[in-house]
């Protein structure tokens, strides 16, 4: 089973076509069926760790960005380049990933 949407890849930076999508049509009675249709990878181990350390601050109650910041680092868990979370670094990884 494939854990992300390789076509979304390519899709990225592309500019619209103006014409239909020529060969995606799905042929009735064998469509491809991904569980991640959003993703265009695999997610990596820190964004993995990074999911672990939101369920566990929104299970304990946390709903502001300052307190959800304030938590990630009490945590311990910190930036990709190991920095300490601001709620403008929070803010830019959550653009950078998408979310």
């Amino acid at each position: 089973m494939k854990t992300f949407n390789e076509k979304l890849a390519n899709w990225i930076h592309a500019v619209p076509a103006t014409e239909a999508g020529i060969n995606n049509i799905q042929v009735p009675g064998q469509p491809e069926l991904l569980i991640w249709q959003t993703r265009y990878k695999e997610p990596t181990v820190y964004e993995q760790d990074f999911v672990q350390h939101l369920i566990k601050a929104f299970a304990a109650g946390v709903t502001e960005l300052a307190d959800l910041v304030q938590t990630l680092n009490q945590q311990g868990f910190r930036c990709e380049s190991g920095e300490l979370w601001t709620s403008e670094s929070f803010s830019e990884e959550m653009q950078r990933l998408g979310y």
